[in-house]
């Protein structure tokens, strides 16, 4: 039985107390505060990696294909995250969204903290998967508490807002990564210098944490934990499990890393299989929604996009220019920093055209279409100049990501908007476990691809030709739009 949605305001109407601040608002930030730290903890995996591969860190340094394992590594935690898409929406529909959301923020910050503690690669990667089981649980029970605490005609413009913290995230992790690093090397010495960036952000989002279930417990009553935590306990010991046996059989297999990718994917066709299996029931029914499926395949290529550029854009700034760790991760932040325009923009651009009577749909495709020209622009630029300008590089991913950022909340307000309310949670679920396929593969396909071309032009080539291929996608849904 799902949780009682209505907000908790002292027997105020979040639309009518005074001031301009509503008991909404509050929700979105505190759900961007979570955004942050969740992307920062995922993020900084690629730095770190980047950092290990040029420094020739045992870990990393020493393998015969450096940026292809790396990126493996990176793939087996949208493994993780990917499979528990379906099952935190299903679980957030049955024990209540703000439980799920306050579970994953615990469990994300002690797995990041964990990460920075072990050693080894095998047990780098296990943290790696559970920190990505955990995470997985966040997205669509965010979606579903901001479009039920929300007023519709604002439900665009909270998505954005709230996932603005995602931009922000990737531009700390971004951003402090070489400092940190740094900062490590002063406290434990060059060798253990990468544990540093996992302790500082695992710390720090087990604080937000428990902040964070403090305030959805005032805002709805006591959480609903237990069942929740143990149910996600027990389906991600069986996930983690599969994800790793995937792992070490491929790989003894001599499997290329993007194979490896490819068959954890296969883990997640296994699990949409079985929801079509159940066609009778509410997971069923999101299955049968030919708009909802849509929207999810769409997505792969935003999660493709978001995920190549996410975990390699240091080291495709560093390659291509040349230029030192520092300065290349300066460079990245002007992709990650254009979501805390793009976001919020996105989703109120998103409202005013579903209120004019447009529809969000037509902007979704021409955004859409623009980021992927865009990006094939800037794989142009790195093909033809042997030493492309930092200065060019910087405003070329700084504009296609507003583009692209935009978009987003377009399409979480639009599938919000064709599936019913009580099935918001698995629909969400499922929309961005079929998305993260994207994410599963990017970083290991990319990452070998460089390995035998040593240029970053190609993956950037098909990441652009993946977005137009989606806007198609997105030109195919039946979007009803009420007169204004």
């Amino acid at each position: 039985m799902s949780e009682v949605t209505a907000p908790t305001t002292g027997g105020r109407d979040p639309e009518t107390a005074p001031g301009g601040w509503k008991p909404y608002h509050t929700l979105w930030a505190m759900l961007l505060g979570g955004w942050l730290f969740s992307y920062a903890d995922r993020t900084i995996t690629g730095p770190v990696v980047t950092w290990l591969i040029d420094n020739d860190h045992g870990m990393l340094g020493s393998a015969s294909h450096p940026h292809a394992l790396g990126g493996l590594i990176g793939s087996l935690f949208f493994a993780g995250y990917m499979l528990t898409q379906f099952p935190g929406g299903y679980l957030g529909d049955r024990f209540g969204h703000r439980a799920m959301l306050a579970i994953s923020l615990l469990w994300a910050g002690v797995a990041t903290l964990a990460s920075g503690l072990v050693s080894g690669l095998i047990a780098f990667v296990v943290l790696r998967v559970l920190t990505g089981l955990g995470e997985g649980v966040f997205y669509s029970n965010d979606r579903t508490l901001i479009a039920q605490r929300t007023p519709p005609a604002k439900a665009g413009l909270g998505m954005g807002v709230a996932i603005t913290g995602l931009a922000i995230g990737l531009t700390i992790a971004t951003i402090s990564a070489p400092y940190l690093i740094d900062w490590g090397a002063d406290v434990f010495g060059h060798e253990d210098a990468w544990r540093m960036p996992f302790l500082v952000l695992g710390s720090a989002t087990l604080v937000f944490g428990v902040v964070t279930a403090g305030y959805l417990r005032r805002i709805g009553g006591p959480l609903r934990a237990t069942g929740s935590a143990l149910r996600l306990l027990g389906i991600s010991a069986v996930l983690c499990a599969a994800v790793l046996a995937v792992y070490l059989i491929a790989d003894g297999a001599g499997l290329p890393s993007w194979g490896v990718a490819v068959l954890e994917c296969v883990l997640a066709f296994v699990l949409i299989g079985a929801i079509f299996a159940r066609r009778g029931s509410r997971l069923g029914a999101v299955s049968r929604n030919r708009n909802a499926l849509l929207l999810s395949f769409a997505f792969i290529a935003v999660m493709w996009n978001l995920w190549f550029f996410s975990f390699w854009s240091v080291s495709i700034v560093a390659d291509a220019a040349h230029s030192s760790f520092q300065n290349a991760a300066l460079v990245a932040t002007f992709n990650a920093g254009a979501g805390i325009l793009g976001f919020p923009a996105g989703g109120w651009l998103s409202d005013r055209a579903k209120d004019r009577g447009w529809g969000r749909r037509p902007l979704l495709v021409a955004f859409t279409v623009v980021q992927g020209l865009l990006v094939l622009v800037f794989g142009a630029y790195l093909q033809a100049d042997e030493t492309p300008s930092l200065l060019v590089m910087s405003v070329l991913l700084f504009v296609t990501s507003l583009f692209f950022n935009a978009l987003q909340p377009m399409a979480h307000a639009l599938l919000n908007d064709v599936v019913d309310a009580a099935e918001r949670g698995a629909a969400f679920g499922m929309f961005n476990l079929v998305g993260e396929i994207g994410a599963v593969i990017s970083p290991a396909l990319s990452g070998t691809l460089f390995d035998h071309y040593g240029t970053w032009t190609h993956a950037v080539y098909i990441d652009g030709a993946l977005m137009l291929a989606s806007a198609v996608l997105y030109y195919l849904i039946r979007e009803q739009v009420p007169r204004p």
